[in-house]
């Protein structure tokens, strides 16, 4: 061994994260296995190896008996007193072995070895690397089709993109690229397995933190997502700072943060809604875009009564119940929805006490009612955040008409 095998040690640890202590000891064990072919066994055998110069040597220590019954782990005194007449019975001699009297066959394991614990140092980094990716986004390559699914191709490995992680109605060519959520990593024998999906609901939070500074840095936060993988999802966000708008920061200018999102999720519409802690206002925000005359909240039952001006219930329940399902699945509450007309026909008004508030066409801030549980109107459904911002959001990407 010699300077050039370090040298080339020291590459591999470099392009490969094979660390040089790991591979010495990898020759070290092959070595041994040499050894043990050659001589029948190797538990007398010991190898030193300067990790600086690469200079190795091979030592065999036998035992001085008079008579040796095993020749790979004892010797005659004579032939002891033939390197050293000072040994007696008993004495342990070290006899250097020279590597070069080891057969081919030998040889050629100590070769498997020495490949052998490269494959499986290079799959054990690289599942390392991998498996701290877990629970992330990473961009990938579409590879092919093979059934339903898909091999997403992440550079030096492969992912697999299970029919059940796909968005329906998303197509893919070859050599699309795209950004995937990493779901799971499993160490195999063949290398790292990696499951990955483009429909959880983590791929829109890791996009928002890639594309949005103050979500990355946690001066804004994403306290709740709800989706319906490729056609609408809503966040829920708050700001630790007073100075920053959550809201307009997720948009961003003319929605370029927003659209950067939404192009990425291929159209996918997406709600951002400031969060609150009183359940009545968050759910209130969920709702939005459509305006909310009042909402009771039980806590405790975690259900909701919602009344919505006539107009408004459609756009409130959305197209095949919609917008009620995501603002149920956002703020955890069975919510129950009844327009102004349901309302007063069920009795509701008197039964809260109302009745005498409220007036026809009449939708103002029921501040007047402090009570824990009374929202305030929703004006307009979104949250006053630069007029520039808001008409952006509702015309550039969110199209809440009524079909």
């Amino acid at each position: 061994m010699n300077k050039e095998l370090i040298e080339a040690l020291e590459i591999l640890e470099r392009e490969k994260n094979i660390s040089k202590a790991t591979m010495l000891e990898a020759i070290e064990n092959s070595l041994l296995t040499a050894c043990k072919n050659h001589f029948g066994r190797a538990d007398n055998i010991r190898v030193n190896i300067d990790p600086d110069t690469g200079d190795f040597s091979v030592i065999a220590e036998k035992e001085i008996v008079e008579e040796p019954t095993e020749p790979a782990v004892q010797m005659s005194l004579a032939e002891a007193r033939m390197i050293d007449p000072n040994y007696q019975l008993g004495d342990v001699v070290q006899i250097p072995v020279e590597s070069k009297s080891f057969g081919r066959i030998a040889t050629q394991n100590a070769k498997n070895v020495i490949l052998q614990k490269i494959r499986e140092e290079e799959r054990k980094v690289l599942y390392n690397d991998w498996y701290a990716l877990e629970k992330d986004i990473v961009p990938g390559v579409v590879q092919r089709y093979f059934g339903r699914n898909i091999s997403i191709n992440l550079g030096k490995v492969d992912a697999i993109l299970s029919e059940s992680e796909q968005v329906k109605g998303e197509v893919f060519r070859p050599n699309d690229r795209i950004r995937v959520y990493v779901l799971e990593v499993k160490d195999t024998s063949k290398g790292p397995r990696i499951s990955v999906s483009r429909t959880h609901p983590d791929l829109v939070k890791r996009l928002f933190e890639l594309e949005v500074a103050e979500v990355r840095d946690g001066t804004v936060e994403i306290k709740a997502i709800a989706r319906e993988a490729g056609s609408r999802t809503k966040i829920a966000v708050k700001s630790n700072d007073p100075n920053v708008d959550p809201v307009g920061a997720c948009v961003g200018l003319n929605g370029s943060r927003v659209n950067s999102v939404v192009r990425e999720l291929r159209g996918e519409k997406i709600d951002v809604i400031n969060w609150d802690d009183n359940a009545a206002f968050l759910i209130e925000n969920a709702l939005s875009p459509a305006k909310v005359i009042f909402v009771m909240a039980d806590e405790e039952a975690r259900e909701a009564q919602v009344i919505v001006p006539d107009y408004q219930l459609s756009l409130a329940i959305g197209k095949e119940g919609q917008n009620a399902r995501l603002a149920a699945k956002l703020t955890g509450y069975k919510i129950d929805i009844k327009s102004e007309s349901q309302a007063r026909e069920m009795g509701l008004f008197e039964e809260l006490g109302l009745e005498n508030q409220m007036e026809e066409g009449v939708y103002e801030s029921y501040e007047e009612y402090p009570e824990e549980g009374y929202a305030e109107d929703a004006q307009g459904g979104y949250p006053d955040y630069q007029e520039d911002y808001q008409e952006d959001y509702q015309e550039g990407y969110s199209d809440y008409q009524e079909e």
